[in-house]
């Protein structure tokens, strides 16, 4: 078969569907995949060495004749294989421990290049398990690709090891990298002092130097920023140029009577980010905004006023959650703000008809229903509903990231009608500038930084294994004098055998009833359970039937608890910056003295400073920075589904590659904005929109 860049892999020589299936693993499928598959490390085996010079202690590859080799036995029992290389200059033992295979591969005669670490056995210098290489049945004149070398070591998966990929990377590099092309314009290429992209892939496999190898990699690391920033560009220059939505506006008597029955005041900010939401919706393109705030910031009422906005233009307005919880959440505080003002709101939850959600009369007719401006709250069903209004202003989605892939296409879906309704994604998480120029340069936003008054900051304090029983028995107390409510959060839902030392939340439930708090009423609460065991539970601690609530990370989002006044967090080093931030937000949503206990199983002096950060620092997107630098975008969003897609090799913490992709990004998109001069390019963004969305 003739191989291409998009061949799969299983047709590459001694591939084949086995070995494919664990590839896959890798995530590699294709020719092009493994050609990209990136090396984390080298294994740096250039000193060569004649036999007789070797030291004890050095990593070193010497060249030589295979005199010997055989199974030993030892007196344990233990099989061992022991081979003796000889040079010029004198001979060398050898030990190889498990790998009997060995003496059917190597025969004596054989020349051998070995690298490897060479140490005292016994009396004597011996190699130990080194890597080798036999010259004239592999390299065939070629250069080495296990030894005496800069040598790649690839993540591995079982039964496929770094040796076995180099081999076929090495076959796919001759056959096929004259097929790639630089789709990188070449002013880019030359201002930037960027390697060809053929000799950079070649090189980031197997480099003569470690510099060669950095320049490698700083190509392909500047490629795949300059790629994800021009898609962002260029899905925000789509969605500018073809799209089309409805206006919508709220007179300023609607808006001001708003504003006049909230219980509060709005904030700077919410005042700020309403503006600007007002003045996309008021414009005949639909408008793509992310709203982003801390933990009781108050998004919910921002949204409010944008899906007011919709009802008095005669359209609908729709507010997707990720869970139940989330979405009966926003429902009782929407609804809270819209009768105010002779509005009905809609619940709809999984396996509950839309005709009967709450606040939905039965006897209206669906045609009328559809062509009646409604306001509905929902999760994922909300996707399927049958008698979904026909003229849906906007859209507003609660922590997107949370939505699977299919749920997003049926989103997609929603806005596949003449006019695209505007669309408000919220999120919680704490973003930084950085990464939010970056990853969501497609999107505008408005950030809401200041918590609404009476609230203040939660006191946080890491808590040692030793103070554990101490903090017990100050939370005890706590909970008898201020009458209020705890939650104490843990990880897992069960135990681990491969992490025993992290807390269980139904072990720690039941130890806490028994051991700890006995006196105290205890209810549990885990993603497992079913919706309806979760909403009971919460309402019955929203009742305060309960005095703690243990419960996984599903508190993370859309629980409100005006009494819980402190959290525990166990094993907080397994949470980043931003999450134990988010989780600290389930408490201190009153004006009433609020704390954050973070309890430690390790004694890492690294993960007590990072976790310290929390007891002085109370401002989310500070923590984002903080978790970014540390911990990288992945802490923050996940992994692809989460919105970072093709990044292998760049770091968003580097701020100086990031602006020298934009810079680029802005050269050439205000010179030629559909990319019409650099077909190869337009090509690849437009394969990589498709890739994003099978994603």
């Amino acid at each position: 078969m003739n191989l291409t860049l998009e061949s799969p892999v299983q047709y590459v020589p001694r591939v084949g569907p086995s070995m494919a299936g664990k590839l896959r693993n890798l995530g590699i499928r294709t020719v092009y995949d493994l050609l990209t598959y990136i090396p984390f490390r080298y294994d740096d085996y250039s000193l060569l060495s004649p036999i007789a010079r070797v030291q004890p202690g050095e990593t070193v590859t010497v060249v030589g004749t295979l005199a010997s080799i055989k199974t030993f036995i030892t007196k344990n029992g233990k099989r061992l294989v022991t081979a003796r290389l000889t040079d010029a200059s004198g001979s060398i033992d050898i030990i190889w421990f498990n790998q009997q295979y060995l003496v059917k591969v190597l025969s004596a005669g054989d020349t051998l290049s070995v690298s490897g670490k060479v140490n005292w056995f016994g009396p004597k210098l011996v190699f130990s398990s080194p890597v080798y290489e036999v010259i004239q049945k592999e390299s065939e004149g070629k250069g080495s690709l296990h030894t005496g070398r800069l040598v790649p070591v690839y993540a591995e998966t079982a039964g496929l090891s770094s040796k076995w990929l180099r081999g076929r990377i090495d076959y796919v590099l001759e056959h096929c990298l004259s097929s790639v092309v630089d789709y990188v314009p070449d002013e880019i290429i030359r201002s930037e002092r960027l390697m060809d992209i053929r000799e950079a892939i070649q090189t980031v496999h197997f480099p003569n130097s470690q510099e060669d190898a950095n320049r490698a990699r700083e190509r392909l690391s500047f490629q795949e920023l300059f790629v994800l920033l021009l898609r962002s560009y260029e899905q925000k220059r789509v969605w500018d140029t073809t799209l089309k939505s409805r206006p919508l506006t709220i007179s300023v008597a609607i808006f001001d009577r708003f504003k006049k029955l909230l219980p509060f005041t709005l904030t700077a900010d919410q005042q700020t980010a309403i503006a600007e939401i007002f003045a996309d919706l008021a414009r005949p393109i639909p408008m793509n905004r992310l709203l982003e705030g801390d933990v009781g910031s108050g998004k919910t009422v921002v949204a409010a006023a944008a899906m007011l906005a919709a009802y008095e233009s005669q359209t609908s307005a729709i507010l997707l959650a990720p869970t139940q919880i989330l979405a009966q959440q926003h429902y009782e505080t929407l609804s809270l703000i819209m009768e105010q003002h002779g509005i009905s709101v809609e619940l709809v939850l999984g396996g509950m008809k839309t005709h009967e959600s709450k606040q939905v009369h039965p006897d209206t007719k669906r045609s009328a229903r559809q062509a009646t401006p409604r306001i509905l709250v929902g999760t994922h069903a909300l996707l399927t509903a049958k008698d979904l209004p026909k003229k849906i202003g906007l859209i507003v989605v609660d922590e997107q990231q949370r939505f699977g892939v299919n749920q997003r296409a049926e989103l997609r879906k929603l806005t596949q009608t003449a006019f695209t309704p505007h669309q408000l994604t919220m999120t919680a998480t704490p973003i930084p500038r950085t990464l939010a120029q970056t990853v969501f340069g497609n999107l505008d936003i408005s950030v809401l930084r200041n918590s609404p008054s009476g609230r203040t900051p939660v006191k946080t304090w890491v808590v040692p294994q030793e103070k554990r029983a101490a903090a017990y028995a100050w939370i005890d107390k706590a909970l008898h004098d201020t009458r209020s409510q705890a939650f104490i959060v843990c990880p897992l839902i069960d135990e681990s055998e491969s992490l025993l030392t992290v807390k269980a939340v139904r072990s720690e439930y039941d130890r806490l009833k028994r051991d700890v708090f006995p006196k105290r009423a205890i209810g549990l609460l885990h993603g497992r359970m079913k919706s309806d065991e979760k909403t009971a539970v919460l309402s019955d601690f929203r009742q305060k039937k309960y005095d703690i609530l243990v419960a996984t990370p599903v508190v993370e989002v859309g629980i409100d608890i005006p009494d819980a006044t402190i959290i525990v967090i166990e094993a907080a080093e397994r949470f980043g910056l931003s999450q134990l931030h988010q989780l600290r937000g389930r408490v201190g949503r009153s004006d009433k003295p609020s704390y954050c206990l973070l309890f430690t199983e390790g004694e890492d002096p690294e993960v007590r400073t990072r976790l310290k950060a929390l007891e002085t620092t109370h401002d989310g997107p500070t923590l984002a920075e903080l978790d970014l630098t540390l911990r990288g975008p992945g802490e923050l969003f996940g992994t692809r589904q989460h919105g970072l897609p093709g990044l292998t090799l760049a770091r968003l913490t580097d701020i100086a590659m990031v602006a020298r992709a934009r810079r680029s990004v802005t050269l050439i998109t205000g010179r030629d904005p559909d990319l019409a001069a650099f077909p190869h390019l337009r090509e690849h963004i437009n394969q990589s929109k498709i890739d994003t969305i099978k994603d």
